[in-house]
Formats: structure tokens, C-alpha cells, sequence
């Protein structure tokens, strides 16, 4: 498996901190974070390949908001959604935003790490069609392209 980066969002501090030890110990980068405001905040600062996402965190953003900000922010991050509740319609309603799949609690580390690796090829793939594109675009049209880096520099 290529190295990824990962972000797992849960309420439940026990299980995210065993599960971003675990998941460490098997050289994925992974950050933790409790909440969903807080995994907005850092996908603002740092770009990951793949979230896991609680469905169901008390207060503030619940996961079906999150995953709407994620996708907004990091479109091509892909998203493994997780519920203690066997809240199947709410699932649905988080693949029909986007998410990649989702998995109930409590899982098995292999099928998450299984889980993982898919979404992070789905992403990888995805990343190589852009760069193809962009590489297509530039060689076909170099003018148009310097043109366009050079407008979206004067945007910032």
C-alpha cells in the first residue's frame, strides 16, 4: 500500500485514539480529531487522502454536515463513514453526498485498513486523470494554461 494521509473524525476519544495508534503502527499518517468543526479546521491546513467519520457526534456538526464541508474543501478526499447505530438510511444519505462507503461499529482494523486502501486508490486514480489532463492541456495549449496560473495568481 503507497503512503496516504488520513483523518479520522469521532466523538468517542477512546476509540479514536486507539484507532489513530493502531492505524500509526501500520505507517499511515493519521491525524484525530473529536469533532466536526475541528476536522474542518484542519482540512483547511492540511490536505488528507482519506477521512473516516463518525455518523453520529452530539452537538454541533453532525457527520452528514461534515462530509458536506469535506467535500467542499477537499472534493477528492474520500470519505469512509462509520456508525454505532445501524443507521442504514443515514448512510445512504452519506453515499449520496459523496462518501465512499461506510462501515458499523464496532469494525474489524483489517476490513477498515481493507476499506482504506480502496478509497485511496479511488483518490489516486482520480489524481492521476487530473495530472494526465493538465500535462494534455499544457502541451496541447501552453500558452492558454500560463495564462490561467497567471490569473488565478493576481486572484490570490
Amino acid at each position: 500500500m503507497d503512503y496516504f494521509r488520513a483523518l479520522v473524525v469521532d466523538d468517542e476519544v477512546d476509540f479514536l485514539e486507539t484507532l489513530v495508534n493502531r492505524l500509526g503502527k501500520r505507517n499511515i499518517d493519521t491525524t484525530g480529531v473529536r469533532s466536526g468543526e475541528e476536522a474542518v479546521e484542519v482540512m483547511k491546513k492540511k490536505l488528507f487522502d482519506v477521512v473516516i467519520l463518525d455518523i453520529k457526534m452530539p452537538g454541533g456538526m453532525d457527520g452528514i454536515e461534515t462530509l458536506r464541508e469535506i467535500k467542499k474543501l477537499q472534493p477528492l478526499a474520500e470519505v469512509i463513514l462509520l456508525t454505532g447505530h445501524a443507521s442504514v438510511e443515514t448512510s445512504i444519505e452519506g453515499m449520496k453526498q459523496g462518501a465512499f462507503d461506510y462501515l458499523l461499529k464496532p469494525i474489524k482494523l483489517e476490513e477498515l485498513i481493507t476499506k482504506m486502501a480502496q478509497a485511496f486508490e479511488k483518490k489516486d486514480a482520480h489524481d492521476q486523470k487530473i495530472r494526465s489532463a493538465r500535462i494534455k492541456e499544457l502541451l496541447r495549449f501552453p500558452g492558454r494554461v500560463l495564462e490561467q496560473e497567471k490569473e488565478k495568481d493576481k486572484e490570490k
